[in-house]
């Protein structure tokens, strides 16, 4: 028999673009809830299934990640700067948290799903740990046992611990170490990829996923959740905008002492093609050659900026603190106390160095801080559908947190060489 030269009957849904498939979804699930309300309520395990599916690879992709990442750092790049960078990294990513966290409580959005009464609530908050606490449960005790238990900011701090440790062996000079360390890289970058390629798998079904959890969403809550969608994009933009305004010009204008229309008029290739892409590692090339525009030593930037695509996360922080808040004013009818948003910025910046470059990958990480003050997305739960409702729009909010991110990258790198006198001025007299 002849080979079949035409394709499969289902091929135009995978050949269709992703993040068209997915709004369909979002809107196809609105007009079902809307239309059909308590008779659609029979697809909720579509979409139960979808979240058990983002559950499933959460640990996994943490561990994997963030392994590889701190152990690709060079123990010889750790030094004046490794250090400035990385520090400079991690204190933008705060910040940025904290400016999403006062977007949301300005905002306060909400879609009005709270299913839990006044009591329950109180009782949950009373069970959040304090600061303190969770301070210093970063340090697990069993690593075993953070992970069976799902202890986000312990798994994180014991494979950062071990990617350096494993950094370390990789230069020993002992080849028996060097080999062990070898294996263990492998092994995890292996593990990271497996991962990267189950998450596209994964996001192929998003669009049934998000069908069904807005659907529920609606069937069971009626239209009044739709502005809150805007709301939601509206606070994260303009958290991202002022993000730009205070921490970037600011750090470029007043610590590395540059000319501000000098520097957004290279820093804007890389901010439009990461806002296309959506892909922080994507977009590298051309962050790298705006570096060398704004004369950057290549010494610098080739360490920093693939560095910067790992670890530095600003517009994904912002996100993640203006989508936690939004999830929380749905289920609670409320915001988080002071302790509950310590937690998240705790969270939210070492989460950011476990996040991958890729288009989308802000939103599993949102499951992690959403964990950590004890919102956790469970199958059939009113979290999982505030959480659809974000996904729906995600890849809109992903634009704008992507080109926030490589354009913190580049501003990071561009200070620090400016402060070690490792910038080459001419360029700037142009």
């Amino acid at each position: 028999m002849g080979k079949s030269s035409g394709k499969k009957w289902y091929s135009w849904y995978f050949d269709f673009n992703l993040l068209y498939r997915i709004l369909i979804g979002l809107v196809l699930g609105v007009i079902l809830g809307l239309v059909f309300k308590d008779k659609i309520l029979w697809i909720q395990p579509l979409g139960d299934l979808f979240v058990r599916l983002l559950k499933m690879i959460m640990m996994p992709i943490i561990v994997s990640t963030l392994i590889v990442g701190a152990s690709s750092v060079s123990p010889a790049n750790l030094g004046k700067v490794g250090i400035r960078i990385i520090v400079l990294y991690l204190i933008t990513s705060a910040v940025a948290v904290v400016i999403g966290l006062i977007m949301g409580a300005i905002f306060q959005p909400s879609a009005n799903l709270a299913m839990e009464n006044v009591a329950d609530a109180a009782a949950r908050i009373a069970a959040t740990p304090k600061l303190s606490d969770t301070l210093l449960a970063i340090v697990p005790t069993s690593i075993l046992q953070s992970l069976v238990n799902e202890a986000v900011l312990a798994v994180i701090f014991a494979a950062l611990i071990m990617g350096i440790a494993i950094s370390y062996l990789r230069v020993s000079g002992d080849e028996r170490k060097e080999k062990a360390a070898a294996v263990l890289y492998n092994f995890f970058d292996g593990v990271a990829e497996v991962m990267m390629l189950i998450i596209k798998g994964i996001m192929q079904y998003a669009p049934i996923g998000v069908l069904s959890l807005v659907s529920v969403v609606f069937a069971t809550n009626g239209p009044k959740v739709v502005g809150s969608l805007g709301v939601v994009t509206a606070a994260c933009f303009i958290g991202y905008a002022l993000h730009v305004i205070i921490v970037y010009l600011g750090m470029v204008k007043f610590y590395a002492r540059l000319p501000i229309k000098r520097f957004f008029r290279d820093a804007k290739d890389p901010f439009i093609t990461a806002f296309v892409t959506r892909s922080s590692n994507g977009t590298l090339p051309v962050t790298m050659e705006a570096a060398e525009n704004l004369g950057v030593h290549k010494d610098i930037y080739s360490f920093s900026l693939p560095l910067g695509a790992t670890i530095n996360m600003d517009g994904t922080a912002i996100y993640q603190g203006v989508c936690a808040t939004f999830i929380a004013f749905s289920v609670w009818g409320h915001g988080f106390s002071i302790p509950q948003m310590g937690i998240i910025v705790v969270t939210a910046t070492l989460a950011s160095i476990g996040t991958a470059g890729v288009p989308g990958a802000g939103a599993i990480m949102l499951l992690l801080v959403l964990d950590s003050v004890g919102l956790p997305v469970t199958a059939g739960s009113v979290v999982a559908g505030a959480y659809a409702m974000i996904l729906g729009i995600d890849a809109l909010l992903d634009m704008g947190r992507t080109a926030l991110n490589v354009t913190g990258d580049l501003s990071c790198t561009t200070t620090v060489a400016s402060r070690m006198k490792e910038l080459d001025m001419k360029k700037w007299a142009k």
